[in-house]
């Protein structure tokens, strides 16, 4: 994989994420900070983000979003595959509801 085929895709998976996050903030805006772990600030800036603006944030080479849980156990109940599955999900969520949101520095 070439250097511009990286900071390619990492372009796409920006847009991705900001369109999709800035749809989840319109349609419900208290289930989005909760799913996407972000703050109520967050949120009001990518509300009022306009097109244009999502096109040039998408096109940093930087990643814009990350993984939400860098705990362990939260990764292992979301990726258990076996019977009792939706439990694991329960107590993910459960879990993850405690964990401080992002906020803007």
């Amino acid at each position: 994989m070439t250097a511009t085929d990286t900071y390619n895709d990492i372009k796409e998976v920006n847009l991705a994420y900001l369109m999709l996050a800035q749809s989840m903030v319109r349609a419900d805006r208290e289930s989005a900070i909760f799913r996407l772990g972000i703050s109520e600030e967050v949120a009001s800036i990518l509300d009022r983000l306009t097109p244009g603006q999502v096109l040039k944030m998408a096109g940093s080479d930087m990643l814009l979003c990350s993984f939400r849980f860098n705990d362990s156990l939260l990764l292992n109940l979301l990726s258990n595959h076996e019977r009792d599955r939706g439990v694991g999900h329960i107590h993910a969520a459960i879990l993850a509801a405690g964990k401080p949101v992002e906020a803007v520095a």
